[in-house]
Formats: structure tokens, sequence, C-alpha cells
């Protein structure tokens, strides 16, 4: 089996990027050769097929300033939509390696869906796996001045330029709901043989608004238990980490912790991270350890030796990479009860649901779990018994790899 990978970043920018790795590597440690297309930068792993990378797109806030000609602004909007270059540089790839079967992550504005038509063409099978909401909203993280939105209800892209969901920008607005459109009426993602879900609950949005006769597989995100060993250490702190940002709910957690605090509760809270709100934060919780970004060694000990982990997402949280982590860790975890992460945490025995955004359950939460040592312990062991059983990377791959050998047998679909 020969599979291509494609994904337009080639180095550990996201969640979504880590997920992309993983497999690739995986593949190879199992024998199948892996094809490499993406996108050219600076901070790129090496492959053997970079020769093949467009080059490096940036779409950056000087795109939509009126100092850009009209002609410049009408060829970048173009360019998001479909991509001439990725069109070319991928059929020299096919012609020379013919992969069997290409595999898809995130692949919109730098190499565009252009490059489906394509695999299509030469008799590629196609698979996608969906980390975000990209299919049925433009801006794809269904948020709207940062609060939920199912407006666009995976066709109607307009709600998206009345309502300036890309960074209050009408003309970026316009960009991304032309781009939904055109892809739209060119069933550019039909063509796609199957698609991979990391929850049930972005599979259920996708087949509600877009896909409603289509078999979309629920593998969700997985990790290697035995790189994360649990210390059962508790220095008696809570733990965010993550990126410091609206949708992340962090200010609902620095509420929830005050309201803590006025109750006499004698637990620190360190937030792991960085993010556009870090610094307004700090100023205005002083009360708060802000570490600023850790990775690697540091980050998992800050986890370990935490008392208990808050996710206080306030978007459509798919799978969480971060809750896998503290589940593996052997940490409780509390988080929104919204998106994804209801599948991943077992409310009650791993840890503790709580309304998105409500500071004041948040705390009630928070409370139970800092007041009683020996109850978030026992919650912590079983999400790493839930983590080993229903997460590990083993597990992912081999359904990955189970769902290639059935599109090229041909009895998927």
């Amino acid at each position: 089996m020969k599979v291509l990978m494609i994904n337009k970043f080639f180095f550990l920018k996201g969640g979504s990027e880590r997920v992309f790795f993983q497999e690739r590597k995986f593949l190879q440690d199992n024998g199948i050769k892996v094809l490499d297309f993406s996108m050219q930068h600076p901070e790129n792993i090496p492959s053997s097929y970079s020769n093949y990378f467009i080059h490096n797109i940036e779409y950056s806030d000087s795109d939509t300033k009126s100092s850009l000609s009209i002609f410049k602004k009408i060829q970048n909007g173009l360019k998001l939509i479909s991509n001439a270059e990725a069109v070319k540089l991928l059929k020299k790839l096919i012609e020379k390696e013919k992969p069997d079967l290409a595999h898809m992550h995130n692949i919109y504005h730098q190499l565009t869906p252009s490059i489906i038509p394509v695999l299509k063409k030469a008799g590629i099978k196609t698979v996608m796996t969906l980390h975000d909401y990209k299919l049925i909203c433009p801006s794809y993280n269904m948020i709207n001045r940062e609060h939920v939105c199912n407006k666009c209800h995976g066709s109607s892209f307009w709600h998206a330029v009345s309502n300036r969901c890309m960074q209050g920008s009408v003309s970026r607005s316009m960009m991304l709901a032309v781009e939904a459109y055109w892809h739209y009426w060119l069933k550019s993602y039909e063509k796609v043989d199957a698609f991979i879900s990391p929850s049930r609950f972005l599979a259920d949005l996708v087949k509600k608004y877009r896909f409603s006769d289509r078999n979309i597989a629920v593998i969700p995100n997985g990790i290697d238990p035995k790189s994360y060993k649990p210390s059962w250490n508790d220095n008696n702190y809570i733990v965010y980490f993550g990126r410091i940002s609206p949708e992340k709910g962090v200010e609902t957690l620095l509420k929830a912790y005050n309201l803590l605090n006025s109750d006499r509760s004698r637990i620190g809270l360190k937030i792991v991270g960085q993010g556009p709100q870090m610094n307004s934060l700090k100023e205005k919780y002083t009360n708060v350890e802000f570490t600023g970004y850790k990775e690697g060694k540091e980050l998992k000990r800050l986890v370990g030796e935490a008392s208990f982990v808050v996710v206080p997402s306030q978007w459509y949280e798919n799978c969480s990479m971060s809750v896998l982590e503290a589940m593996a860790m052997g940490k409780a975890i509390i988080a929104s009860n919204v998106g994804g992460l209801p599948e991943q945490i077992d409310d009650g025995k791993t840890g503790l649901l709580f309304g998105m955004g409500d500071a004041g359950e948040l705390k009630e939460k928070m409370m139970i779990l800092a007041e009683n040592k020996k109850l978030r312990l026992q919650m912590g062991k079983a999400a790493r018994k839930k983590l080993i059983k229903e997460y590990s990377f083993a597990m992912h791959g081999e359904k990955i790899i189970n769902l290639f050998a059935k599109l090229i047998d041909g009895s998927q679909r």
C-alpha cells in the first residue's frame, strides 16, 4: 500500500498537525510507503518529497487593507479558492509515485479543495479527516463574536458576511463565504470517498447539515499511554493548559476561581499557555500564576503535579488533545458540557461537566474536587483506564489502516 499524506502545514503548528504526524509515523512503522504533499515553510520537518510542496502562502491582515491594489485582492481571493500551483505539483507527484490512496487533513485556503478532483481523476481513493467545522461553517469554528453559532447550516454561508464572522472583517468574511459557496456548488467535498471524524458530535453535525447519506467513520484521536507516566502527585493547584483566547473560556475559569477564593478555598490555579488574552487576563487576575507557554517535560510536570485539570471551552471542541493528555497523566477533569467533550469525560466517573460559560456552576464543580482529594485521585485513575481502553494511538492507527484497506479493496462507500 502506498499512501499520500496531505496537510497544508508540515510542522507542528497545532493539534491537527500532531495527529497528522502521529498517523504518518504509524503508517511508516507498519511498513506502508508514505508520500508527502504540503506547503513550504522554514519550520518544516524534512521530507523526501519537499520539491513537490507549494510555495508558502500566508494570509495576513494586510491582505484586506486598502493599500493593496484591487487586482492583488482579487488574486489573493482566487488563490484561496483554487490553487493552480497545488494542482500542477500534485499531478507531477501522482504521475511519478502513483499512490493507492490519499489521506487529506487540513487543505483549505492554501492547498485548497481544488486538489480533490485531481486525485479522483487519477483513480486514487480519498480520505479526509475533519479536524473542525469547515464543511458547514466558512470560518470553520462555528463562533460568531465569541458565541457559538449554527446559522450557516452547511449551505447558508451568507450569514458569515452579515455577521462578519472572520475577525470582524466584511472583506475576509466575504472571501470565506465565496469559497464555501464555490466548493458547495462544485461538490468538491462530495468527491471524497470517506470522511473520518474524531468525535460523534462532529460526525452528527456534518451528517445533519451536509452529508445526510454518507457514512462518516468516527475514529477518536489517540495518544500513546506509555509516553505519559502518571505520578499521582497532588500539589494542591488547579491547572489549565492550552491557548489563552476567548473560545477557550479561560476567563470563565478565572471568574469561577475568584468565586472559589471568596469561599476561602486554599487551592491554587496555574494557567499554562499563551494567546491573545494572556496579557489582559494576567493584569486583571493577579491571584493566579500565568506560566507562559510550556511543552515537553515541563508541561508534563505541571500537569502531573496538579490536583485536577479544567477545560472551560466555549466553542464546539472536537476531540480535545488536552483532555487526552490529562487522562494519560491520571488527572480528573472538569470540562464544559459542549461539543465532543462529553464523549471524552464520563461525568461523575472520570471528571465533572458544567454548563458552558457558567462560572457559578464551574465554581461548584471545582469546590467538589478541591475539598475531596480521595475523589479526584479516584477519578484520575478512572480517566487513565478509559484512555488506555478507548484512546490509545495503537487502536487509532489500526482503525485508520483498516479503513484504508477497505477502500482500496472496494468495500467502502
